[in-house]
């Protein structure tokens, strides 16, 4: 009894040493997250607070991968909301998505979500949101959100694909109307981790591409945008495929982006 014990014993540490390497080798694949530009942006009770003229719900949840960048990322929105004069509800609560709840808001943004997040009752109810002219920001992988709703990816404007390991890349940034690209780098460079999706998007505007020639993996040739907007269904939505990194939530370029998305689907322009 007492060998075929250690025999066990011996076997469950084997397979769970086994299972430890599997875990590490997937987090190494997907490269080291540096950061481009150093400093964390300002807590809000270090920033000037301006009074909010709209609300904006912040959506976290994953059935899916988890994102080490969400706490970073709500962080950031709460600051960005300080500043900028609207109020932030981060939730990863799904219960949130009914009618008289989200009229509430101006513009609803998909942080990092992942997997299956919705009931049938909820997808109904943002459907209606959207249709009535609510505006939604879906940020990274929103788009690897709900891979059965086509109503949703119709929303965002692309399927997920796939990724290669995070990794530096050259970017090009397009004119927009109204303010719609604030003030980036050109070209801009930065390191994250670069969607492919199924098909290129259609019926959108492009707002920002990267450029496959600076780094391995792509897979949608020369045009190949990560970032754009549309109005659809009565609504407007406003895509980036950037923002898995935690330190993105710290780069003020990248910040200036994501903002100029909620404003937009805010109607706040």
């Amino acid at each position: 009894m007492i060998r075929r014990a250690l025999l066990w014993s011996g076997a469950l540490s084997v397979l769970l040493i086994g299972l430890i390497a599997q875990v590490q080798a997937r987090r190494e694949a997907r490269g080291p997250e540096t950061c481009d530009t150093p400093g964390e942006p300002a807590a809000p009770d270090t920033v000037t607070v301006h009074p909010s003229s709209f609300r904006v719900l912040v959506f976290t949840r994953h059935g899916g991968y988890s994102h080490r960048s969400i706490p970073a990322a709500v962080a950031a929105m709460h600051t960005l909301g300080a500043r900028h004069g609207f109020t932030v509800l981060a939730t990863d609560d799904p219960s949130l998505f009914e009618d008289d709840v989200l009229r509430a808001f101006a513009a609803g943004v998909l942080l990092n979500t992942t997997g299956n997040v919705f009931s049938d009752k909820q997808k109904v109810a943002l459907e209606r949101y959207v249709r009535a002219g609510g505006g939604v920001v879906g940020i990274h992988s929103a788009l690897d959100t709900e891979t059965g709703w086509p109503w949703y990816h119709r929303l965002l404007g692309a399927d997920f694909a796939g990724h290669p390991a995070i990794q530096h890349a050259r970017l090009t940034v397009f004119p927009a109307p109204d303010g719609l690209n604030p003030p980036l780098p050109q070209p801009w460079e930065r390191t994250d981790e670069w969607y492919n999706y199924r098909a290129l998007p259609d019926d959108v505007n492009v707002l920002v591409s990267v450029d496959e020639g600076s780094y391995r993996g792509g897979q949608m040739g020369r045009s190949h945008p990560v970032a754009w907007y549309h109005e659809f269904d009565g609504g407007r939505a406003w895509y980036t495929a950037m923002g898995h990194t935690t330190c993105s939530f710290s780069e003020r370029p990248f910040l200036d982006h994501v903002l100029s998305g909620i404003l937009y689907a805010a109607r706040s322009r």
